[in-house]
């Protein structure tokens, strides 16, 4: 069969399967959070609906959980699909943000309404935990299981907890 052929088969039965549709979900999402975007009210309502019935369905399956106000540069690139990943809707992605499963970034129980800035070309390895108001440069390798409290500069891998930084990229 037709590789090409053989890949739309398969993203169509997935979608069914998994009621998960990545480009229509985070078009639709970047749309309806996009406070300037000039679409028609009802069409966003149906395009919310969209979101929620994915969002309820993964979250019920998967245990995942990537809030409504949480802000992506891009959509992340998730290797692993949606299983366990936990986001705090205050959390800000630049692009080509790639996240392994069972990560969770979250607010920081003392300081309300603030979560982890995280720049572009930033890995977060499975089972990673954000915690607070971070800034997270670019070009970040964040290893599994690692836990960040701290701010972390550009261009480094990090590991352990709390996540220290083992090694400087170029």
């Amino acid at each position: 069969m037709n590789p090409e052929k053989e890949n739309f088969i398969i993203n169509f039965i997935k979608v069914r399967v998994q009621h998960y549709n990545p480009k229509k979900y985070w078009k639709y999402r970047n749309i309806v959070i996009d406070p300037k975007n000039k679409t028609n009210k009802i069409i966003k309502y149906l395009m919310l609906y969209y979101i929620k019935k994915c969002d309820a369905f993964n979250n019920a399956s998967f245990g995942t959980n990537i809030n409504y106000g949480a802000t992506f540069k891009t959509p992340p690139i998730l290797r692993h699909g949606l299983n366990g990943i936990v986001i705090s809707k205050y959390a800000k992605f630049g692009k080509n943000v790639e996240i392994f499963q069972q990560v969770s970034i979250t607010e920081d129980g003392h300081k309300p309404k603030t979560s982890a800035i995280i720049g572009d070309n930033v890995f977060i390895g499975a089972g990673a935990k954000i915690i607070g108001n971070v800034k997270i440069g670019n070009n970040v390798l964040i290893g599994a299981n690692a836990v960040v409290v701290n701010d972390i500069p550009s261009n480094c891998t990090v590991v352990g907890i709390p996540a220290k930084v083992v090694r400087r990229h170029k």
